[in-house]
């Protein structure tokens, strides 16, 4: 039974599943039949498609020609509108410009000119580009439209009267480009504005001043300081110099920037001249070596000191101003290229006349006086030196410098040959003079002296050195091992007074020696010359410059020792004849009355040698030296005085009768001889002959031997 139920039920499912098969099948015949209608639909829908785009081809054809031709056409007007445009702003900014210049023209306030020459500026540049704007367009944008009417005209794409305006428009621009462009360019407004630029540019230029120069040089005189202090001042005004970078930049950009360095260099290098002609700087006028020879020496000394504070205050300045004013207005054309260039053509010109009279100096006469004012211009360009090269740096000064260095060479030179022919001519007595008649000391040995003293202060002594240290370099080599400066300094003096010493004796040998005798009494000028000559040495030198670059033991060697020995020989040979008159030895081995005659005779032979020597100290023997007199009077009192007061003493008795001078008269003569008194001889009565005074005139001719020496040796 109960498969019989299953049976069943399977039968069951057999006969819904063959019913919903009926009815898919059912289904899928209705589709089919609908596809197939859809089928017959989608035919007719493609035919009618097919025969439309036959019928839209020719219309989509026409419509991508005609975006084309739009393309075309626009590709040409646009840029033409452009033109167009700038036309119109170009004629617009022209009005402009007429309008700022004529308010320019009225405007009294410099200020306010200023200001509007500001906006005139900026109208030039906006006018310069709009013009630039037309000349690099205009040729493509005429060959653009050209192209285009040639098409139109060719293919008919479009009417005939739009061709034809097109065409006339192209006639137009064409036309108008070519009579308007050129006109523009180099005719027109723009071309008249840019000579009124220059014009302002140089007006500018000329209104910016330097400080008053003499006041500068009189701050520059009170600071007193040796180093080169840059004490340059700014010139001119903001807005003036914004003004001038301006129109540099407007100007060269503008193919104008010869013109515009042309005036800058002009205009700046009068201002620079008139500030420094303030200084009144005439003696600049005589620059050869002819005119500088000609001049009077107090000139000359007088231009050189002008000179060189001149130099000074137009290099640390003036120029100095001129150079920070030159990178403000044109550093920022060509990348900073130019301005060093024009500030070394204004410089260049300036520099070029302190530089000609400075090698003036250098190459006339080498008289010794030139000596301390060619290392004045020495010692002033090496103060200079650092400051110098900083002014004038880069390629653009190194002409100038170069000059710099060639100056200093001519001035090393000039210096160490004037030095050194002033030896020479020390040497081979060159004044052309005889000796001094008198024994006095000679001009040639002062002014040397003095020379040599104030070569040897601060003052001259450092530069020098620096001159002989310099030269030695130049001699030897860069890699030699020169002396120290005082040494060289040292040896160089000593060599002249060495010279000098030679020309002092070449003098004293040049006394003939054959000076007036009388029993044998006479003045020996040789001595007296070198006494006084070489005592003067010694003592204008010692406790000096000179005296402390040469040494004590250096003077009393060449000078002290030779001075006393020399008036040793003068005491010998003019005053103790004299006193051999009063020699008692051969007058013990007389008579009485022999004796009496003979003393008398000695008394007698002694007053008239005494007269004798007095009169011909008083004409024909100087010694000028206070100090050196007083000795020499101080060593003859006690030669004579006490020779004397022993004859009178010893024979007063054969002297009865008759007057002579007492010990005190002989003495107070003597002190007539020396202090350049008459030297005419008193006579007194017999009781004053024998007087006393005696006692404190012991001393003798050894013992100023004795003071000789002992001198010498202190």
């Amino acid at each position: 039974m109960g498969s019989n139920y299953k049976a069943a039920s399977r039968l069951s499912d057999l006969e819904l599943t063959r019913s919903d098969l009926k009815t898919l099948l059912k289904a899928t015949a209705k589709m089919e039949e609908s596809l197939r209608k859809m089928d017959n639909k989608f035919e007719v829908i493609d035919e009618t498609l097919l025969t439309s785009s036959r019928r839209v081809a020719p219309l989509q054809s026409l419509a991508m020609a005609t975006k084309a031709l739009e393309t075309r056409i626009n590709r040409a007007v646009t840029p033409a509108l452009a033109l167009l445009d700038n036309f119109k702003l170009s004629e617009s900014i022209q009005h402009k410009l007429l309008e700022l210049s004529e308010k320019m023209s009225t405007e009294k306030s410099m200020s306010k000119r200023l200001k509007k020459l500001v906006k005139y500026v900026d109208c030039v540049d906006q006018l310069k580009v709009s013009i630039d704007c037309i000349c690099q367009e205009g040729e493509p944008v005429i060959q653009r439209l050209q192209e285009v009417v040639e098409f139109l005209s060719r293919t008919k794409a479009t009417d005939q009267y739009r061709t034809h305006r097109l065409r006339e428009t192209l006639v137009t621009l064409k036309a108008l480009y070519e009579t308007e462009v050129d006109a523009m360019r180099f005719e027109g407004l723009l071309d008249e504005a840019l000579l009124n630029l220059q014009d302002e540019y140089e007006s500018i230029l000329e209104q910016i001043r330097h400080r008053n120069v003499v006041e500068l040089q009189a701050a520059d005189k009170d600071d007193g300081g040796d180093e080169m202090v840059i004490m340059g001042s700014d010139l001119g005004t903001e807005l003036e110099v914004e003004l001038l970078r301006r129109i540099s930049q407007t100007l060269a950009a503008d193919d104008c920037l010869d013109i515009c360095i042309d005036i800058y260099v002009k205009v700046r290098y009068k201002r620079v001249a008139k500030a420094l002609m303030r200084l009144n700087p005439e003696y600049l006028k005589s620059h050869t070596t002819e005119e500088i020879d000609e001049m009077p020496w107090e000139s000359l000394e007088t231009a050189i000191t002008l000179w060189i504070q001149h130099f000074e205050l137009a290099v640390k300045a003036v120029l100095v101003s001129e150079k920070k004013l030159c990178e403000q207005v044109l550093g920022g054309i060509m990348e900073g290229l130019i301005w060093p260039e024009c500030f070394a053509k204004i410089a260049d010109k300036i520099m070029a006349v302190f530089f000609r009279f400075g090698e003036g100096v250098a190459r006339s006469s080498k008289e010794p006086q030139k000596l301390f004012k060619l290392l004045d211009m020495f010692d002033s360009l090496e103060k200079l030196k650092p400051g110098f090269s900083e002014v004038f740096d880069g390629e653009s000064g190194a002409d100038i410098c170069i000059r710099f260095r060639e100056l200093e060479k001519l001035l090393i030179h000039a210096s160490s040959k004037v030095f050194w022919e002033f030896g020479l001519q020390i040497e081979g007595s060159s004044d052309g003079l005889p000796p001094p008649p008198d024994g006095s000391v000679p001009k040639i040995v002062r002014y040397a002296v003095n020379y040599l003293k104030y070569l040897a202060t601060e003052n001259y002594s450092v530069a020098m050195a620096k001159v002989l240290r310099t030269e030695q370099i130049w001699k030897a080599g860069i890699l030699s091992k020169p002396e120290t400066d005082e040494n060289l300094l040292r040896d160089a003096i000593c060599n002249i007074m060495e010279a000098l010493q030679r020309n002092v004796e070449a003098k004293r040998s040049g006394y003939n020696n054959n000076s007036r005798e009388n029993l044998g009494i006479s003045i020996p000028l040789p001595h007296v010359f070198a006494m006084n000559t070489y005592w003067y040495i010694y003592m204008r030198t010692r406790n000096t410059e000179l005296g402390k670059l040469l040494g004590d033991q250096y003077l009393k060697k060449n000078y002290k020792v030779v001075a006393e020995e020399s008036a040793y020989m003068y005491q010998k040979q003019a005053w103790v004849p004299l006193v051999r008159i009063l020699e008692q030895d051969d007058l013990e081995k007389q008579s009485k009355e022999a004796r009496v005659g003979l003393v008398r005779l000695k008394i007698e032979a002694f007053m008239k040698g005494l007269d004798d020597i007095s009169k011909r100290h008083k004409g024909f023997c100087v010694i000028p030296e206070v100090d050196l007199r007083q000795q020499i009077r101080s060593a003859t009192v006690k030669l004579v005085i006490p020779a004397y007061t022993e004859f009178l003493n010893s024979f007063s008795a054969a002297l009865q009768g008759k007057s002579y001078l007492s010990p005190e008269s002989v003495q107070e003569v003597l002190g007539q001889v020396f202090d350049d008194g008459d030297g005419k001889l008193k006579r007194r009565g017999s009781r004053d002959r024998t007087g006393g005074g005696s006692s404190g005139m012991n001393g003798r001719i050894k013992e100023f031997r004795r003071s000789r020496s002992n001198t010498s040796d202190s």
